[in-house]
């Protein structure tokens, strides 16, 4: 039993070695440059950071299309064309770390902070938004913030599905009772 342990632990360690060798080597023959493209985890995180910080406002897809976008003065853009794809990548850095003065976006940048590299992984992300495939986008609405209410609702609907009780219908507005001046 013991030797069996140890032959499990050490192959755990010698899979952890591998893999650690593994991408030391490629990070050194790909360089230390971000010049090159992100790698696959590096663009996971900038669609994981997008759908949560920036998807409110203007859509997974980038189109500015969510109740939040369309209700701004001025509305959010459509990030996919060429009005935001024709500013350079310095401009798109500029706007995420300090933001538009007297519209809805605000600055994410902080001093001294390592907001830097998350911006410029949302302009490698921005620049691409008109080439996401409809299972990167389904990915990002599941990284989507919810509210209290959608997540109780999801919880109640976890629950039917999985032969718990009906979930309760959603209350009803009345019409009636509001008096016009």
């Amino acid at each position: 039993m013991r030797g069996r342990r140890g032959a499990v632990v050490g192959a755990v360690v010698f899979l952890v070695i591998g893999a650690i060798g593994t991408y030391t080597w490629l990070t050194i023959r790909r360089g230390f440059s971000a010049h090159g493209d992100p790698s696959a985890l590096e663009r996971l995180v900038a669609r994981a950071h997008f759908a949560d910080h920036c998807a409110s406002c203007h859509a997974n897809d980038g189109s500015g299309n969510t109740t939040i976008g369309k209700n701004l003065y001025p509305k959010a853009p459509d990030m996919r064309l060429d009005a935001t794809q024709q500013l350079t990548d310095g401009e798109l850095y500029h706007i995420i770390q300090n933001g538009v003065r007297l519209t809805g976006m605000p600055a994410w940048g902080k001093v001294d902070d390592d907001t830097d590299q998350d911006s410029w992984k949302l302009v490698y992300l921005i620049r691409r938004l008109k080439n996401l495939t409809p299972e990167q986008l389904r990915e990002m609405a599941a990284m989507n913030p919810k509210s209290p209410d959608e997540i109780e609702e999801e919880r109640q609907e976890r629950e039917f599905l999985n032969g718990g009780s009906e979930p309760p219908e959603a209350p009803r507005p009345s019409h009636g009772s509001h008096k016009h001046p």
